[in-house]
């Protein structure tokens, strides 16, 4: 009887280890997990409802009183005789300028620089850092970096090209000259990110598909246009969709380079945005901006999605 009762103790201890087992490994992804959910609710679900709370109200960090006016700021942005409507849309007016000028270089650029260092040649590793080291530098080295480099009167740029006869140029002063600034900058800034995303899509490409194209027949051209290009479709949509998010959330280049100027041709609507907020005291009002810019940006999003989808035959 001893004997049979210690094996039928040890049978149920096992069976409650075991079962105790299976419950920690069930729970396993979660406690994985939890840190990651804990952050994203305090610090994007949690602002993201406040601040469309704010927007629903005549928040003024100032006063005592914050009325609630419902969707009063959201109508103002279409009311053209309101405060907020014709210096927001000219900030997105703006933005998109910069966004459409900017995202093609974005994309192009990058996928040539990758397509070059996915080559074998001596040296490829240090040109790959020296292609993406830029990219760690932060925006106010660059803006300020850049704001001397673009000086109209002492500008290094200006005074390179005095030296083939060109006159000064207002780089951060005249149209179209201060979107040409910002974009070349911006594309010198961060080419790098995407190439080195493009790079790793390029290294995904089998090389029998190469091999079956050279055995056709086909040249440098024909297997980059059937091969690579088809090849980095979800990359090439990744790159896209990220790079407009990017390119219409464009801050700190405009603000250091040409401080909105000439006149407020490159006050973006991030800008406008801040600036009702933090100087204004208006944060109901740049709420409501902050969540047009949003609705305007997902709308951009899901219709390159739909542009750029693989469709079947």
């Amino acid at each position: 009887m001893t004997v049979q009762a210690t094996a039928g103790t040890a049978r149920k201890q096992r069976a409650r280890v075991t079962t105790g087992a299976r419950g920690y490994g069930r729970a396993t992804p979660y406690l994985f997990l939890a840190p990651y959910v804990v952050l994203f609710l305090t610090f994007v679900i949690g602002p993201a409802i406040f601040g469309f709370w704010m927007s629903l109200h005549d928040w003024d960090f100032q006063l005592p009183g914050k009325p609630f006016v419902g969707l009063q700021n959201y109508k103002d942005l279409f009311d053209p005789l309101s405060a907020t409507a014709e210096p927001f849309w000219h900030g997105m007016r703006a933005t998109g300028i910069f966004t459409v000028a900017s995202v093609p270089f974005l994309v192009a650029v990058p996928l040539g620089l990758a397509v070059l260092l996915n080559r074998k040649f001596p040296g490829r590793t240090f040109f790959r850092a020296v292609y993406f080291a830029p990219y760690v530098l932060g925006v106010a080295v660059i803006g300020l970096m850049f704001r001397y480099i673009l000086d109209t009167t002492f500008g290094i740029l200006n005074a390179f090209l005095g030296v083939f006869g060109i006159s000064q140029i207002g780089w951060t002063t005249e149209q179209p000259w201060a979107f040409v600034a910002l974009v070349a900058v911006t594309v010198w800034w961060t080419a790098g990110f995407n190439a080195i995303i493009y790079l790793a899509g390029l290294q995904d490409i089998p090389p029998e598909q190469y091999e079956a194209a050279e055995l056709d027949g086909a040249n440098a051209w024909q297997k980059f246009r059937n091969v690579t290009l088809p090849g980095l479709r979800p990359v090439t949509v990744f790159i896209v969709v990220i790079t407009l998010l990017a390119s219409a959330n464009m801050f700190g280049q405009a603000l250091l380079i040409t401080q909105g100027g000439p006149g407020d041709t490159t006050t973006t609507a991030l800008m406008v945005i801040t600036d009702t907020g933090f100087s204004q005291f208006r944060m109901g009002q740049a709420s409501a901006m902050s969540y047009m810019l949003a609705l305007c940006l997902a709308v951009v999003a899901l219709i390159t999605f739909g542009l750029m989808r693989e469709r079947k035959p």
